[in-house]
């Protein structure tokens, strides 16, 4: 009822607003009026796939088949790839129930018995993607680089039809799936004694402007042991960032001249390594400016280079390639890194020339250190390597809709990354990994690192 006290109204003005009054009623009314809910169906898969039959019976049938009527069989049928191919596991679960009452009521749980759908069959609850189906979405996208909604046109010449919004779900479902397993690999690259970090940009959508921006990934890699991990915190690459992700590292780090790694000069336990090739290619990019002074550095560079070859070629031990650089590595850094005091105060410092000479002047501890040690590297080239999948992914799926996403893509990418690194195949690595990460969940006496690729290699091998 409208309240019309103390408001000065004609009689037809109070009419017209309680008429139109009831007709927002009756329209809402209508409008909120339950509706019968359906229950959801979920769609049958292509009947013209192929089917393979796998019969599951009850393990009660070996000792009790006599007192076991059977029944209606579960049915599921879950989606498998193979190469040029979709096929469809149809998993037929045999259902008895127990003939008599007294049985019935002896019996400690139901009197129905169904054998058990195992996880390897369904890596995703309640969803017909089989293991080899996710590895190849996966795999195509983060591997080959090429877009879920590309996957999708390729798998409809296969007379397969896949929602994007099913393809999204799972692709956030495996990451999940794998998390587990991504915060294992973490824990196991972190506690060694030598790492290489770098980051690099990814594209994500911002829902506030309306269009992409950069975000950037952190990369982790254990120098000794090919493993590696990718690290996404909101897109940041503030130093707070690297405080919380290495704050318990011990070791040798070794990273390019960004500014947030001189921290690590003064935090015990943790010896800075530089890197050479991004010195190098400072100079490089001076050449035009400068190509005396450049030309001069790169000779200086490429010296420290042949050592390197020198010790690869001879296969040298660790102390054997530490004693090389000793005697003709360090003598080449000593008078370098002199020159460069030298030539410092003699350039313009916003010249190419100038930020060459002061990128390596600033670093220049970090860049020689390399040679105490015969495991360190001379650059982080191995740590670039690890991301040139991911600057070629930004190139063909262009972003990441979200911090979600770029999350979840770090978990793919990681492990992914460790296949690369230990030269696992990817496929049978992550159809393995998605077919039995389930038996992890309940035995916490079983280590998730034995999923990761390089021990899987160990034990295939």
């Amino acid at each position: 009822m409208i309240d019309f006290e103390g408001i000065d109204l004609l009689p037809e003005e109070k009419e017209l607003a309680e008429a139109a009054k009831a007709d927002i009623e009756t329209f809402k009314e209508r409008r909120v009026k339950e509706r019968v809910k359906r229950k959801p169906v979920r769609k049958s898969l292509p009947e013209g796939l192929p089917r393979v039959e796998e019969h599951l019976y009850p393990d009660e049938v070996k000792d009790s088949a006599d007192t076991l009527t059977e029944l209606e069989p579960e049915i599921t049928e879950v989606m498998e790839y193979e190469p040029g191919r979709c096929w469809i596991r149809k998993i037929i679960r045999h259902k008895y129930v127990l003939k008599s009452k007294t049985e019935q009521d002896s019996h400690k749980s139901s009197s129905i018995i169904t054998a058990p759908l195992p996880a390897k069959y369904q890596p995703i609850a309640r969803s017909y993607a089989g293991a080899s189906l996710l590895a190849e979405l996966m795999i195509n996208k983060y591997v080959n680089h090429l877009p879920f909604y590309r996957q999708i046109q390729m798998m409809k010449q296969l007379g397969v039809n896949l929602p994007p919004p099913t393809v999204n779900d799972w692709f956030k479902d495996t990451a999940d799936l794998l998390r587990p397993l991504y915060y294992r690999l973490k824990e196991i690259v972190l506690a060694t004694d030598y790492i290489q970090v770098d980051e690099t940009t990814v594209p994500i959508i911002n829902n506030e402007k309306h269009k992409s921006v950069n975000g950037y990934m952190w990369m982790v890699r254990s120098a000794m042991d090919k493993q590696v991990f990718f690290h996404y915190d909101n897109g940041s690459r503030a130093q707070k960032v690297a405080l919380s992700l290495l704050k318990d590292f011990r070791g040798a780090m070794q990273t390019d001249g960004y500014s947030v790694y001189q921290m690590y000069e003064y935090k015990k336990g943790v010896l800075p390594l530089g890197c050479w090739a991004h010195a190098r290619r400072k100079f490089e990019e001076s050449l035009k400016n400068d190509r005396e002074r450049a030309e001069y550095a790169l000779e200086q560079i490429g010296l420290l280079y042949e050592v390197e070859r020198e010790a690869d070629d001879k296969s040298l031990s660790y102390r054997e390639r530490a004693k090389l650089r000793e005697t003709h590595a360090y003598p080449i850094m000593v008078v370098f890194g002199k020159w460069l005091v030298n030539e410092y105060s003699k350039v313009l410092p916003k010249s190419p020339i100038g930020k060459a000479i002061k990128y390596c002047y600033d670093i220049y501890h970090r860049l020689s250190r390399y040679h105490l040690d015969g495991r360190y590297h001379i650059d982080n080239n191995l740590a670039e390597n690890s991301l040139r999948g991911l600057a070629l992914g930004r190139k063909n799926y262009l972003f990441c809709g979200n911090h979600d996403a770029a999350e979840d893509a770090a978990v793919i990418y990681s492990l992914l990354g460790c296949c690369k690194a230990a030269e696992v195949n990817f496929r049978d690595w992550m159809v393995y990994v998605l077919s039995h990460i389930h038996d992890y969940d309940q035995d916490y006496t079983m280590d998730l690192a034995e999923l990761l690729p390089l021990n899987h290699l160990r034990k295939i091998s």
